[in-house]
């Protein structure tokens, strides 16, 4: 959009005189951004209202992404950079003597997620948006998010993440006029009515009020703007003698109280069931109410409706969709299936079978009696339909989705939808031949892959605006709105004048991070040192004990020889590990312990510190992944899916350091062999182990004094106040056979970590290789990805 800087004050000042009442210097952070974002919804609301009416008048066909995460985290600056109109706010400020990074650092960040999944979402929400499809999400309107997290004598301390505050979320419309009901509990029965059809009778079952809650999603330079749609719950007025009690009202306002309740509990998993069915029921009632308004047949509703289920807590949605076709709109079995299948779409985050949603039948048929007989019936035609087609006995049973007494949602969502992905190359393979292989053999047809991407706005533009500098410099400003210009940067791979800046400005991020580290940790770390990163969610797969173990490696290295020839080195977390998942918070404790032990030695020289930073989120990312020398991408082979965050390091210069898993692959096809260093096995001499049985991390132990040194620092003392959880990680790594092979792949590490630490201490090398890793990121644009889904699965066209 065109704004002059004049115009641009003249709207700020007048919202803030009428709605705070006060004036600029009276103003604090707060009520600044509140002002900033409403002037922001006076200028997007026309262009929303064009979009929604230009989609009605022209039926154009719109996909709706079902996730149970949205991780968008601050909206302030994004929503300014897509309007075009940041540096004309930033000029405005700086006339008026605001400081904008106060105003920005005033915005909670937006917790309806946890991790890769949520920010996925939101990824994919702004890259539709700026490609032009016309792509609405659809989720949750959490009051507080997972939480947040404090580090009290080195435990993880679970507190409310209070995302609101008390600002509320100012970018938020309620919309009254699309709300819905939805049923859950008592019983259901099929009764004729006078034309002869079966249609379900309702007994004591509980009605739940949903209520939308629409978030504009502001496309790249084109003023376009979509929809994220979510949830919240309230008690219907008519229904509210239901509620006798305070306790009763509660159990309804949790439904959307917390993203992930705690299901280690009958109850917990209760609430988690109906979380998941409350956001897609809701969704998928407003979807078919918009399509009726066309006088469309609802036989052909795939023509105008694509729906995608993000992984499988939204995978009720085929079972649902019937359940509004059939009970609902009248349409028969066959028609309705028909229109369910061409209509749903199922992304697959995961390899490991045990993260694939199931449910108790029994608590399942409980909380949603007439789905759970609709999913009986798909079942039961899917036995059907095999058996007539000469699908091996065994291979049917491995597939239906009712087995065991539980419901498998992933089951559901492949069979009631006509595409199933995976997120990486690799990670697509190992579905086909090994987690999903049976499926594969029956519907080749459904499965494709869609590499994961990362919005290059947020993590170069926003994040890194330094870098984003230097690069308009060389290669013009082309690149920030085709991102694939990057690659023009390659001609300079061997100009030392460039290599030299491109150095300067990384050590500029170091020291921005270096001075939050010494403010929020007191630790206090050398720009010269190397920044080895590792943020992300906290799971024995992903490997930070291995991260761990090195560090103690080189401990024992410099009290050996306190002159040892290395680099300083300093080693930076960030992670939350889910409340009930003990195993990863006790390698929390450990790694603040550790970061105790060599932090206070001043034997070490200050070669070597380990910092962990509580509350990673989007907002600290931003902070911390321009900051790193080496990106840790080091999950066991075959266990991550694709990872995203290997993407945003690799965007901002980080040398990754890596198994080959998930889009590490990929990330190496792209920079070459001598742009990244790869350690550890292969996804094939992992499935060799499991295949022979022949791992054993006791031997490996026993064997190698360095490992067995390491391992001991554990259980001897050597950490102090690590008892406990030192006891439980030496028995998970000797007695239980150390699942995820750390032991196996250490020598590897360790010598990939001295491979750094000589490339490091060649920095025009260094250099180079991280302007290859800018250059030829932009492979890993969700924009590309989006385009991808758009075409190849959804068949959605733009203006």
């Amino acid at each position: 959009m065109e704004l002059t800087k004049e115009q641009f004050l003249h709207d700020f000042k007048d919202i803030l005189h009428e709605e705070q009442l006060i004036k600029v210097e009276d103003a604090t952070s707060a009520e600044l951004f509140q002002t900033l974002a409403r002037t922001i919804r006076k200028y997007i609301t026309p262009m929303w209202l064009e979009r929604r009416n230009k989609l009605v008048e022209d039926k154009q066909k719109i996909a709706y992404y079902f996730s149970i995460e949205f991780l968008p985290g601050r909206m302030l600056e994004t929503n300014l950079l897509n309007l075009g109109i940041l540096d004309v706010v930033k000029e405005g400020f700086d006339e008026l003597g605001v400081d904008f990074t106060a105003v920005k650092q005033a915005e909670y960040d937006m917790a309806l997620g946890n991790g890769g999944l949520g920010r996925l979402a939101a990824a994919f929400m702004d890259s539709l948006a700026t490609t032009g499809y016309p792509g609405f999400g659809n989720g949750i309107r959490y009051r507080y998010g997972l939480f947040k997290q404090k580090i009290v004598d080195g435990y993880q301390v679970e507190l409310p993440d209070d995302w609101f505050g008390s600002l509320g979320n100012v970018w938020e419309t309620r919309k009254d006029h699309d709300v819905v009901d939805v049923k859950i509990f008592g019983n259901v029965y099929l009764q004729a009515n006078k034309e002869g059809r079966m249609l379900p009778i309702y007994e004591n079952s509980q009605t739940l009020r949903a209520v939308p809650y629409d978030v504009p999603q502001i496309g790249f330079g084109n003023d376009v703007v979509n929809n994220l749609r979510l949830w919240d719950v309230e008690i219907p007025e008519e229904y509210e003698l239901d509620y006798p009690t305070i306790e009763a009202r509660r159990k309804v306002q949790d439904i959307t109280a917390i993203l992930y309740p705690d299901d280690s509990s009958y109850e917990g998993k209760e609430l988690r069931l109906i979380q998941e069915y409350f956001m897609t029921s809701a969704g998928l009632q407003t979807i078919i109410k918009s399509y009726r308004k066309q006088g469309l047949p609802l036989e052909q509703v795939h023509e105008k409706v694509s729906v995608h289920i993000n992984d499988t807590h939204p995978a009720v949605a085929p079972a649902e969709f019937m359940r509004l076709l059939l009970d609902d709109c009248g349409l028969e079995w066959a028609d309705a299936w028909n229109a369910t299948v061409q209509t749903m779409s199922y992304t697959n985050h995961t390899i490991l079978s045990e993260a694939l949603e199931r449910w108790d039948a029994e608590l399942f048929k409980n909380v949603l009696p007439r789905v759970y007989q609709i999913i009986l019936e798909i079942d039961n035609r899917y036995i059907a339909d095999m058996a007539a087609r000469g699908i091996d006995p065994q291979v049917i049973e491995h597939t239906r989705i009712v087995k065991d007494n539980q419901i498998h949602m992933a089951h559901l969502a492949i069979i009631g939808g006509h595409s199933v992905n995976g997120v990486a190359k690799l990670h697509t393979e190992l579905l086909k031949e090994d987690t999903l292989r049976d499926f594969y053999a029956i519907y080749p047809e459904k499965f494709n892959n869609k590499t994961n991407g990362i919005i290059q706005r947020r993590w170069l533009q926003i994040a890194d605006g330094p870098l984003s500098n230097e690069i308009d410099y060389l290669i013009g400003k082309g690149w920030r709105t085709n991102i694939h210009e990057l690659r023009k940067l390659l001609d300079y791979k061997n100009d030392q004048h460039v290599l030299s800046e491109f150095y300067n400005v990384k050590q500029e991020a170091k020291a921005r991070l270096a001075t939050f580290i010494k403010e929020s940790t007191g630790v206090e770390v050398s720009t010269e040192a190397i920044f080895d990163v590792q943020v992300k969610r906290l799971h024995a797969y992903k490997r930070q004990l291995l991260n761990l173990l090195h560090i103690l490696k080189l401990y024992w290295d410099l009290k050996d020889n306190p002159d040892k020839d290395m680099v300083p080195r300093v080693f930076i977390f960030g992670a939350k590990a889910a409340p009930g998942y003990h195993f990863a918070k006790s390698v929390i404790k450990l790694i603040n312990e550790v970061a105790n032990l060599v932090n206070n030695d001043e034997s070490l020289q200050g070669k070597l510190k380990v910092v962990f930073l509580e509350n990673y989120r989007v907002s600290l990312a931003e902070l911390i992944i321009p900051a790193a020398d080496v990106s840790e991408q080091i999950s066991l082979a075959s266990k991550e899916a694709s990872g995203t965050s290997n993407m945003k390091f690799m965007m901002t210069g980080a040398i990754t350091l890596a198994t080959l898993d998930g889009a590490n692959i990929e990330i190496k096809d792209e920079v070459g062999d001598d742009n990244i260093v790869i350690f550890g096995m292969n996804k094939n001499e992992v499935y060799d182990h499991y295949a022979r049985h022949d791992y054993d991390s006791r031997g490996v132990y026993e064997d190698n004094p360095v490992i067995r040194r390491v391992v001991d620092s554990f259980v001897n003392g050597t950490i102090p106040n690590v008892r406990n959880e030192g006891a439980e990680i030496y028995e998970a790594l000797i007695t239980h056979n150390d699942e995820y092979f750390l032991l196996e792949d250490f020598a590897s590490y360790v010598a990939a970590q001295e491979k750094i630490d000589q490339l490091y201490r060649d920095k025009e090398k260094w250099a180079r290789m991280s302007l290859v890793n800018i250059a030829t990121s932009d492979k890993f644009t969700s924009d590309d990805t989006i385009e991808q889904y758009a075409k190849e699965i959804w068949n959605l066209k733009k203006d």
